[in-house]
């Protein structure tokens, strides 16, 4: 990872800063004036740049203007004293990643570089991702469907209701619906903006949404640009729609209907030039029938309705998913790729994948580390994989018929499918089975703690044993994480393989963050 660069012409606050963040494993590059910054970018950059707005020999606002035309993707933190804070606001609205109030608390200051470290990393990831994969794979009826729909919807706005089962791919196929659109990168190159609404907390939601005034609330002491304003020009993503509060709603069917709103604690109507792409697994007229889901939001929303397939539909799609998957996973470990036989793809192709697209993925992931030699043979898939009879491979594409490119699987992990019950749990240390999210093991150990604590609560009558053990089982693997990666959310998603959304989620459900 690139250094995190301090640039303040005080030598105590590049000191605190150099001393907090080398403690917490960070490299750190100071300087004193932002003359020598633009010309240390001649040779270097940065992952992550915190400048202060007043200092001799240049502000800190030229400095961001000067950086964001050579790095457009660099977060930039500015650290302003209370009185310069109003006018940095006002300046740093399009370019500053976030504000540093001085005096800050150090813990405080930390945290938000490890933020803005987070999502570069996350931009290097995506960036590297849309420069290398190509764009689509799908040879099955139902993906070519899929395809034909992107492209007659490429030349227009219209808001897409994106449908289908966890792990089949929905944030792929809005970033393809914005690519080719007027707004993407064919187009005016307008930002793609997308919000996970089971995964923020209701009370932070709204903010994160439409942003929010400089004392709209407790902790609010700079104004925040929410993501309808971020996605102005653009697309915004609202992944899992069915989950969002039933009062936000309300304010969300206001901005489809004439693209205005206001921030939190604002007075002030805004308008955005935003096109909504919203999905969701679950089935939303079954949530307008229960009273979950405002009725006109969900006839607003579905004007153009997409169902991607789950994987168990296009089966044909799984060796060229897999092989693709398998070459993916050894260039981001460094290794050579691993090939596959047609026996073990059978098995493959016969397995219904609860977890679709981001199964195989992470299926495929497992083999690149775990299959002992270099061509995979069906003795070394997971045990789930295992069992059942092999359906036959079905016939390649035709020769000369193009492939689209670009694999529906571009999402982090996620845990073992609701319903997937193993048969038993596996020993510390035993790797997970991708899938059923565990290898079946006899009781040894801590099982045999689990077992008697599970008998205790099935025999004292207790109606929520499954929730309770679930609940501790999940908390003590995502605190253990947390520890091992000294607190980094995402790094700690990567080890468990699950992704940043999920992890995000369960330490709010289990209470983790407070």
């Amino acid at each position: 990872m690139k250094p995190i660069w301090i640039v303040d012409d005080d030598q105590s606050i590049r000191f605190v800063l150099e001393k907090a963040l080398q403690r917490e494993q960070f490299s750190v590059r100071s300087f004193s004036n932002p003359r020598d910054v633009l010309s240390a970018l001649d040779d270097d950059e940065p992952q992550v740049l915190v400048s202060d707005i007043r200092m001799p020999g240049g502000s800190g606002i030229d400095l961001l203007a000067k950086v964001k035309q050579r790095l457009p993707g660099l977060p930039v933190i500015i650290m302003t004293a209370f009185s310069d804070l109003d006018s940095a606001v006002s300046a740093f609205q399009g370019g500053a990643f976030e504000y540093l109030p001085k005096p800050f608390d150090l813990t405080k200051a930390i945290e938000l570089i490890r933020r803005a470290v987070d999502e570069s990393l996350r931009e290097e990831v995506r960036d590297a991702a849309a420069s290398e994969m190509p764009e689509m794979l799908g040879q099955a009826p139902a993906m070519q469907d899929v395809f034909r729909a992107i492209g007659r919807l490429s030349q227009s706005n219209v808001t897409v209701l994106i449908t289908g089962e966890s792990g089949s791919g929905k944030e792929l196929v809005a970033r393809a619906l914005h690519k080719h659109s007027p707004r993407g990168d064919a187009g005016a190159n307008g930002p793609f903006i997308a919000i996970n609404t089971a995964a923020i907390p209701k009370d932070l939601l709204e903010s994160e949404l439409f942003g929010h005034e400089r004392g709209a609330f407790t902790g609010a002491q700079t104004m925040r640009r929410g993501r309808f304003e971020q996605a102005d020009g653009g697309t915004l993503f609202l992944d899992e729609i069915g989950d969002m509060p039933f009062d936000l709603q309300t304010r969300l069917l206001r901005v489809l209907s004439d693209g205005q709103f206001y921030r939190v604690g604002g007075h002030q109507p805004l308008k955005a030039n935003v096109r909504v792409i919203a999905a969701t697994h679950q089935n939303l007229e079954q949530r307008v029938r229960e009273g979950g889901f405002r009725e006109d939001l969900f006839h607003r929303l579905n004007v153009i309705r997409l169902r991607l397939p789950p994987l168990r539909e296009r089966r044909e799609d799984i060796p060229a998913l897999t092989r693709f998957f398998l070459a993916k996973s050894a260039k981001e470990l460094g290794v050579e790729a691993k090939r596959i036989t047609d026996a073990a793809l059978e098995r493959l192709v016969g397995f219904d994948f609860p977890g679709n697209v981001r199964q195989l993925e992470n299926l495929c992931h497992w083999l690149t580390v775990m299959a002992p030699a270099q061509v995979i043979e069906p003795k070394d898939l997971p045990p789930e994989l295992l069992g059942g009879e092999a359906r036959p491979l079905p016939p390649s594409p035709v020769d000369g018929l193009p492939a689209p490119a670009m694999p529906l699987a571009a999402q982090p992990a996620s845990i073992a499918p609701p319903g997937a019950v193993p048969p038993t749990l596996p020993p510390l240390g035993a790797v997970p089975a991708i899938g059923s999210g565990l290898v079946t093991a006899g009781p040894a150990g801590w099982l045999t703690d689990l077992q008697r604590e599970a008998r205790r609560l099935l025999e004292t009558g207790d109606p929520e044993v499954w929730d309770t053990l679930t609940r501790q089982f999940e908390a003590q693997l995502i605190q253990t994480a947390l520890d091992v990666t000294r607190g980094r959310r995402i790094e700690a998603a990567h080890k468990l393989g699950i992704g940043r959304n999920t992890i995000t989620r369960k330490i709010q459900e289990l209470g983790l963050d407070r």
